[in-house]
């Protein structure tokens, strides 16, 4: 009737799509249903039927007849400009999955990573990818363990590596290193000569700690409070590198894992362990729940493993093992 809307198209979604769409582009593109049927490898009023479906879901005529060759209507080419790329990406899917699994494709993978886990952390993981996949460019952006989600959550990133207490329900945590903790103090110091350490033994000397905002200031008050052992902070200051050259030259004492401690920091530092008080940290892979990853970020996490990275153990006296 004149005035009245057109019936509004109802779609099944639980019928197969893909039939009558891919019978529909290959019609419009040979111009002859029987033509659509070789193609596809059915027989004429399999096509037929599938096209007439259709139109009778859409509500519209999909083609004319001109002459022996049949066209789309106005409806039907809107139609064809719609499912064309959709039914060319799905039968083409096989061949693409096959390309994409035997040989990354170039692209860019980003990832937040803290100051500590960039320096001590990822280089040799970073070497091992740059030397598979030269291609892909890597970014890695510095970030805290807050900053490192939001990037996350906002698809700034495509994942992070680090260390996490809290995770929340929206990011998954995989935890792949673990790390000891250690007292470090100046050579000399009255500490790296005590045969034992309690937690009190630590009160008198000043710390020097990352800032507050940061895991490790919070587990070291954590460990303090829950003891009820009184502890002064006597500077905040963001690197493991600062912390230790600090404590080196005698401005206070500090609370490390075994990730930023190396042969040249037992020469001049007193290293003492502290696994009785303090938990260990775990350092993994963090990624956003539900977030497809690339697959150059799949190629990267499976870098991630333990043999890649092996700290050296320590005796009670801070020495190494080796």
């Amino acid at each position: 009737m004149p005035g009245q809307n057109p019936p509004t198209p109802r779609f099944s979604y639980k019928s197969d799509r893909l039939k009558p769409l891919r019978a529909f582009c290959q019609t419009v593109r040979l111009g002859s249903v029987s033509r659509a049927a070789e193609a596809l490898f059915v027989s004429q009023p399999a096509i037929t039927l599938q096209l007439q479906a259709l139109e009778r879901e859409l509500g519209v005529g999909l083609f004319e007849r001109s002459g022996r060759r049949i066209t789309p209507t106005a409806q039907g080419q809107i139609l064809y400009d719609m499912a064309q790329p959709l039914v060319e990406s799905l039968d083409g899917l096989a061949a693409e999955f096959r390309d994409r699994v035997s040989g990354l494709n170039p692209g860019e993978l980003n990832i937040a990573a803290n100051s500590s886990t960039i320096l001590y952390l990822l280089p040799k993981i970073v070497e091992e990818f740059r030397s598979r996949h030269p291609d892909v460019h890597l970014t890695l952006h510095p970030a805290i363990s807050a900053d490192g989600t939001d990037l996350l959550r906002s698809d700034a990133v495509d994942l992070a590596v680090g260390s996490m207490l809290d995770v929340p329900s929206d990011l998954s945590y995989e935890p792949v290193y673990t790390f000891e903790p250690f007292l470090i103090a100046p050579r000399g110091h009255p500490l790296a000569a005590k045969p034992e350490l309690v937690l009190e033994d630590l009160s008198p000397y000043p710390l020097i700690l990352p800032p507050k905002r940061q895991i490790t200031y919070r587990l070291v008050d954590l460990v303090f409070q829950k003891n009820r052992v009184p502890y002064t902070v006597a500077l905040e200051v963001g690197g493991w590198e600062v912390i230790k050259q600090y404590v080196a030259m005698g401005m206070g004492i500090s609370i490390v894992t075994a990730i930023c401690l190396g042969e040249a920091d037992h020469k001049r530092l007193a290293v003492r362990p502290l696994s009785a008080y303090f938990p260990s940290r775990s350092y993994g892979v963090v990624v956003r729940k539900g977030k497809f990853l690339s697959p150059q970020a799949r190629a990267f996490v499976e870098l991630i493993r333990p043999d890649l990275f092996a700290p050296r153990g320590y005796d009670d006296t801070g020495h190494s093992e080796r």
